[in-house]
């Protein structure tokens, strides 16, 4: 997977990575050139005493230093575009995946892991691509040519290199071996931080309320534990690592100068080509070196890979069909048919058998206890989810064979759980249509009871909202999420007891207010409070994922006993009448 990663998505950068190539290749021989030079400064200039051949010979070795530097600037410089640019890309790939997936498919990995994925692992195989531009030429070659160079300067001593060179590519192949596991359970293991650390920032209200503080504080501390266990160990790996490199190079030096300054007294060699040797001995070794670094970050960098390639390869349990269906007129006509719907793995359906019509001037109310179905049903309209039997249809056509932008441009969803992006109130309301005019914004606002307490902030429109709009109240974080859906003007209207938070009179003056907005469109409301559906033109009342009755609210009260318990839960029958 991780091949298949780096040659599709660096494939637009080849001209940057021919570059690198020709950058390194430049540069490797330059600096395989200048130990050759300085033997012959030795040999045949300080030697005999010839200032001006050292001179020349000087010339020329500075000469190609500047090459070998400006060459080695350029390389690194393309290399890093190349690898930043994988790295943009590769995590461009993950965020729109992640965007296509379902609830359920973002279920299936969970958010934590999918978050880890998109970020720290595509930062693994990013680094992976800028190390191995850089050492990809520079490290065969170096190791190559230095052999080479090597035995053209002495061949007796040529039995050093073939000793200390793969005794190091024993030591690092050992190493990293072991290293391929620790790194599989150290991204797990940053995956678990993650969630714990995200639930916690998420029900920080919670844990307070409930004195929590210091159980949390354990379950982070557990898995902090864990991951610093396993960063321990690889850890002692590292330490491992680098002594035994540092002790083979040692030993390869001495003994260089042990074995080649007895063949220089015997006159078999002369002082510079040792020099020249040793120089040749060490680029050699430093080139396996760079080597292992690029070996150290493989294996984590393939795990890295294989758990982005899993979110690649992920098939969205829904999508866009290949040819999809436009309904001829645009009034917003909902109809469900024998709908059947159960989430993924449960043991029975959520909702079974659901059939029923909304009109455009309608107002469609769903009514039950906790539980029986109602953001589910809801949930089915715009594609959260597909249906297990039956048709969900908007205008005539079933939504399955629409296109999804088609049914976001009719359909308008207020969630359960109002969500406000960090970025400004403007920015919040535009989500459903950038184009919108100020005038609008503030049409929407006032609709839905909002423009009060918008207009008394310092910046109005410009004030920003922090990440969730943490910075508000509830109630007026649903009002402006009623208005962000009012500002895209669709023909059919999803409020998923969206008036909870607002106190009676605010609830009131919006109701009123929408029935004015929305006259031309289908409301359907889901809703806890019996005072928000009385004014609906049908009430579903729903137990155990079923329609058990059906009516306005006048008829509900005389004939339904399920939602004659829900209206003497909340107030009497007197008073609702």
């Amino acid at each position: 997977m991780l091949v298949t990663l780096i040659r599709r998505y660096s494939k637009p950068y080849m001209p940057y990575i021919f570059a690198v190539i020709a950058f390194q290749l430049a540069s490797t021989i330059a600096a395989l050139y200048l130990p050759s030079l300085n033997a012959q400064i030795i040999d045949e200039g300080v030697s005999r005493g010839d200032i001006d051949f050292i001179w020349r010979t000087g010339g020329i070795m500075l000469v190609v230093a500047f090459i070998q530097v400006g060459t080695a600037i350029a390389g690194v410089y393309f290399g890093s575009k190349a690898a930043m640019a994988v790295g943009r890309d590769l995590r461009r790939g993950v965020f729109r995946k992640v965007t296509s997936f379902s609830a359920k498919d973002v279920n299936t990995f969970g958010a934590p892991t999918l978050i880890t994925r998109g970020t720290n692992d595509v930062q693994q195989v990013q680094m992976l691509v800028l190390m191995g531009l850089n050492f990809m030429v520079s490290t065969p070659i170096m190791c190559i040519g230095g052999i080479i160079m090597a035995l053209r300067e002495d061949i007796n001593l040529s039995w050093l290199v073939w000793v200390s060179v793969p005794v190091l590519i024993v030591v690092v192949g050992y190493l990293v071996v072991r290293l391929m596991p620790l790194f599989r359970s150290m991204q797990k293991k940053i995956d678990r931080i993650n969630e714990v650390l995200r639930e916690q920032i998420i029900g920080i209200r919670v844990v307070r309320a409930f004195v929590r503080e210091p159980y949390e504080t354990e379950r982070f501390g557990e898995a902090n534990k864990e991951l610093t266990d396993v960063s321990l160990k690889i850890g002692a790996l590292f330490v491992l690592m680098f002594p035994a490199i540092g002790m083979i190079l040692h030993l390869s030096t001495a003994a260089v100068l042990w074995f080649g300054g007895q063949r220089v007294d015997s006159g078999d060699m002369q002082v510079g080509a040792l020099t020249a040797f040793l120089q040749y001995l060490l680029q050699i070794l430093v080139a396996v070196m760079m080597g292992t670094f690029m070996a150290m970050m493989i294996p984590r960098a393939s795990v890295c890979a294989d758990r982005i390639g899993e979110v690649l390869d992920v098939e969205p349990s829904i999508h866009d069909p290949a040819h999809p269906e436009t309904p001829a007129a645009l009034e917003g006509v909902v109809e469900y048919r024998n709908v059947t719907f159960a989430y993924p793995g449960a043991e029975a359906p959520v909702l079974s058998n659901i059939s029923f019509t909304a009109r455009p001037g309608e107002t469609l109310a769903i009514i039950g206890s906790t539980g029986a179905g109602k953001s589910s049903l809801l949930s089915l309209l715009p594609r959260l989810y597909d249906v297990a039997e039956g048709e969900v249809l908007l205008d005539g056509v079933s939504v399955s064979k629409m296109d999804r932008a088609e049914i976001t441009r009719r359909v308008a969803l207020v969630p359960q759980r109002p969500y406000l992006f960090s970025g400004t109130i403007e920015h919040n309301l535009r989500f459903g249509k950038t184009e919108a005019t100020e005038e609008e914004l503030w049409e929407a606002l006032h609709v839905a009871q909002g423009e009060g307490f918008v207009r008394e902030k310092k910046n109005g429109l410009a004030s920003r909202i922090a990440q969730g709009g943490t910075n508000v109240s509830g109630g007026q974080r649903q009002r402006l999420c009623i208005a962000r859906a009012l500002v895209t003007k669709p023909k059919v209207y999803l409020f998923d007891d969206s008036f909870s938070a607002l106190d009676v009179a605010t609830d009131a003056r919006l109701r009123a207010a929408l029935k004015r907005t929305t006259a031309d469109a289908t409301v359907i409301i889901v809703a806890q409070r019996i005072s928000t559906i009385t004014d609906a033109d049908q009430i579903l009342v729903l137990d155990n994922g079923r329609i058990v009755d059906r009516g306005t609210h006048d008829e509900l009260l005389e004939t339904s006993p399920t939602y004659q318990e829900i209206v003497e839960s909340q107030l009497s029958v007197e008073e609702v009448a």
